[in-house]
């Protein structure tokens, strides 16, 4: 009989509930641990799942993963993981594709919501008990850019385009029949198709080619009314362009839920800016995500056993599932 593998399960302050883990635990020896622990953990270990999708603690344990063959990432995004030796490695990368796609698209209606209806203007009023009344704008008819155009950016496109939003794509590959998005344009031609959209929604991940993709000269492109919604990466941003965008009035406002530095610092300009909504990157956190991080695992778990292909297998020289 085959020796059982060996899984080691990286966390940080939330650990898998391990009942939900027993189908793993019941083919497998499972080690948990946290960063501290990491190489102790990798000694050995045939599988790593990263349910700490932030960590920073690989590379310096990575001699430790001399029998290390599969990564599972409980994140849709891998960037934080992709070093040098782990990109060179035979190692196979899978993630959580799926798991945040309807919850964030959900989040960026709301945003969108709250910048069309002035919510946040509204909960002022309401505790200085203040009635004036005021117009609000539709959302019907309005254009939308969504800057990525894999499952998440799908999920946002359908749900956008539901509510009667007119939604055009950025991404790899141009084309005119895109089934949710329509007409999908490349990088190259951004700051053209920033022109025209009222709202800006960034799903893109992060990659050394996209890594400060919106900079000043981005800014300048879009509209003086524009709104801009980030979902994708902090780094994807260069917060500083985006501080003065806002303060110069050469965009209306933005919604973060990912910044280049997290927790955003105490004292950034960031916090008291009227116009800016900040949430602390939990835009997909649904009730129950946690457990769903771990099914995704223990599918690709069971694959692995029975030597079916994995899903969600990432091209590690691209840095996300290659797709459409």
């Amino acid at each position: 009989m085959d020796a059982q593998p060996v899984v080691a399960v990286l966390h940080a302050e939330a650990v898998p509930d391990r009942a939900w883990m027993a189908p793993v635990a019941e083919h497998a020896t499972v080690r948990y641990t946290d960063a501290a622990g990491l190489a102790d953990a990798l000694d050995g270990a045939d599988i790593l799942f990263a349910y700490d999708f932030l960590t920073d603690a690989l590379p310096a344990a990575w001699h430790a993963a001399t029998s290390l063959k599969w990564i599972h990432v409980a994140a849709a995004g891998v960037d934080a993981l992709m070093f040098p030796d782990l990109r060179d490695s035979d190692v196979v990368v899978t993630n959580s594709r799926g798991v945040f796609d309807g919850a964030i698209a959900e989040y960026v209606l709301a945003q969108i919501l709250s910048f069309a209806k002035d919510i946040p203007e509204s909960l002022r009023l309401q505790r200085e008990h203040i009635w004036k009344h005021r117009e609000s704008e539709r959302i019907a008819g309005r254009s939308v850019l969504v800057v990525g155009t894999g499952p998440i950016g799908r999920a946002i496109a359908r749900l956008l385009s539901a509510v009667g939003m007119t939604v055009r794509g950025s991404g790899r590959r141009p084309r005119d029949d895109d089934p949710d998005f329509g007409t999908v344009t490349t990088t190259a031609d951004l700051p053209g198709a920033l022109a025209d959209a009222d709202f800006v929604v960034v799903a893109a991940p992060l990659t050394e080619q996209t890594r400060h993709l919106f900079d000043a000269r981005m800014f300048a492109a879009m509209k003086s009314q524009a709104r801009f919604v980030n979902v994708g990466r902090g780094e994807l941003v260069r917060t500083d362009d985006l501080v003065e965008a806002l303060r110069s009035g050469a965009i209306a406002g933005a919604a973060l839920d990912v910044l280049d530095v997290e927790p955003l610092p105490e004292d950034h300009l960031l916090w008291d800016m009227p116009n800016v909504s900040i949430t602390p990157h939990n835009s997909g956190d649904f009730v129950g995500w946690r457990d769903a991080l771990v099914d995704v695992f223990i599918d690709n778990f069971h694959r692995h056993r029975s030597g079916e292909p994995l899903r969600n297998v990432v091209d590690k020289k691209l840095g996300y599932v290659p797709g459409a």
